[in-house]
């Protein structure tokens, strides 16, 4: 495993961002113009999913570190829900809908590999 120095040097991360971005630009759409708590909550999610990465990070024990991993994956379930829905409720393309779910996959199997490296340092 390379160093990490920095929140930002961690692949979960930097997919969480990813993803984050894709929301943004998801939420930015005209379908949602008038979905104001939809967008609200769905960028809320994705955020917490990445911020609770660096937040962790922060932390000085591994325990601690690992209680924010999984409240990022619960984040990032969140927001695989309300893709999910939105989607049906057409506010969401599938290009779009597949294209952001494919990155939160990546995202949460990341963590939870990080989560299972983690635990082995307790």
């Amino acid at each position: 495993m390379a160093k990490v120095e920095s929140f930002e040097d961690l692949d979960c991360w930097k997919s969480a961002k990813e993803l984050t971005i894709q929301i943004y630009k998801i939420c930015d759409d005209t379908k949602f113009k008038n979905e104001f708590f939809a967008k609200d909550q769905l960028k809320r999610a994705a955020l917490s999913s990445m911020n609770n990465i660096a937040e962790g990070f922060g932390r000085f024990s591994n325990k601690e570190f690992i209680r924010f991993l999984n409240i990022s994956t619960a984040s990032l379930d969140e927001v695989h829900s309300m893709l999910l829905l939105y989607f049906e409720l057409g506010f969401i393309s599938e290009p779009d809908k597949s294209k952001a779910i494919e990155t939160l996959k990546k995202s949460k199997h990341q963590t939870l590999g990080f989560i299972k490296y983690l635990r082995t340092k307790l």
